[in-house]
């Protein structure tokens, strides 16, 4: 059985920074692809990024050269650092873990499984 923690979300003002976490627990972690998700209030679920077990990143284009992600295997963590917060950016951020798939040089992600959602407020 998987299961995802988030933490680290919260209230930061513009330009802020905030570094998501998010706690595995279960078997496989290495080997699956994970990724972030956020979901804003009148807005349709986005990827916000995902990595594969061998490295590939994909990232949302609205956060794309301001966030990253990252995992730590040993400990099974993934980790989602935020940098030039925008108030657009404020939502639900949602942990995930699934597979990757690949065609003609793009990568597919497929979340499988959830974690429960941690709020990010941008605002001044």
């Amino acid at each position: 059985q998987v299961r995802l923690v988030e933490s680290g979300g919260g209230l930061v003002q513009p330009g802020g920074s905030l570094r998501l976490s998010c706690a595995a627990s279960g078997s496989g972690f290495g080997a699956s692809a994970v990724g972030w998700h956020r979901l804003a209030p009148g807005k349709e679920r986005e990827l916000v990024a995902s990595l594969t077990a061998g490295g590939n990143t994909k990232y949302g284009d609205s956060v794309k050269g301001r966030f990253t992600i990252s995992r730590d295997s040993v400990a099974k963590t993934v980790y989602l650092q935020m940098n030039s917060l925008r108030p657009e950016d404020t939502a639900v951020y949602y942990c995930n873990k699934g597979f990757a798939t690949f065609s003609s040089g793009t990568v597919y992600y497929t979340p499988q499984w959830w974690g429960q959602g941690t709020q990010v407020t941008v605002s001044p």
